[in-house]
């Protein structure tokens, strides 16, 4: 009974509907976790369980090849190994770690999803939501390369940042970046932090003006094929 579960829930990522998972847990971490958690134990706590549950969910859609999911599904347990290491014994070196391997697995996830959305074939609305929680992805990632790069140099940041900004801060920095509004409360004053600011907003402008190119060539290619 447990081997065709299994097999039917790799049968649902592996399809187009296996896309539509991930956007929710994005807009949850984007939009809602930052209006409804504190900077306390509570808040961090709420923050990994949700960041551990899109790992997880990352981890299901490399699912169509054995030999990635065996690799994706062993570099996301180590990821949450370290995060939750980390949340149970504080230090400088763990945060550090927590930040570089949820950095690595956050890239590859929006690598193959981008891969699964942009592939031949309908341009369906899981397609469309895939495309979407890839966009979501990107400011994940950098916000993540933000965080680490503050750990390591405190001072690469001025503004409204603090002494001890959460992830919170850096998703929220991240994607004012990405869409390139700019409201310059915070300042990135680091050479590689101005470098990761001009190739965020250059990748968001880029991004969208891509995917618009692709989904439109797909479904032109399917309206031939019909």
């Amino acid at each position: 009974m447990r081997p065709h579960i299994w097999e039917r829930m790799l049968r649902f990522w592996e399809a187009d509907r296996g896309l539509s998972i991930l956007l929710p847990l994005l807009v949850i971490i984007v939009f809602i976790l930052p209006v409804l958690l504190t900077p306390d134990s509570t808040g961090r706590l709420m923050a990994n369980l949700a960041f551990s549950a899109l790992l997880v969910a990352g981890a299901f859609t490399a699912a169509e090849s054995r030999r990635v999911r065996f690799a994706v599904v062993a570099f996301t347990a180590a990821a949450l190994l370290v995060r939750w290491t980390a949340a149970a014994v504080p230090s400088h070196a763990l945060a550090i770690g927590r930040e570089a391997s949820t950095l690595a697995m956050l890239l590859l996830f929006a690598l193959i999803v981008a891969t699964r959305s942009y592939r031949p074939g309908p341009v369906t609305h899981h397609r469309i939501q895939g495309a979407i929680a890839v966009l979501l992805l990107l400011g994940l990632v950098w916000a993540n390369a933000y965080e680490l790069l503050h750990l390591i140099h405190p001072d690469a940041f001025s503004g409204a940042v603090g002494s001890a900004p959460g992830a919170l801060t850096w998703i929220y920095y991240s994607f004012v970046t990405l869409t390139t509004m700019g409201y310059g409360d915070i300042t990135p004053v680091h050479p590689i932090a101005r470098s990761l600011a001009i190739s965020e907003a250059l990748t968001g402008q880029l991004y969208i003006a891509v995917t618009l190119a692709r989904l439109m060539a797909l479904y032109v290619s399917a309206g031939d094929n019909n």
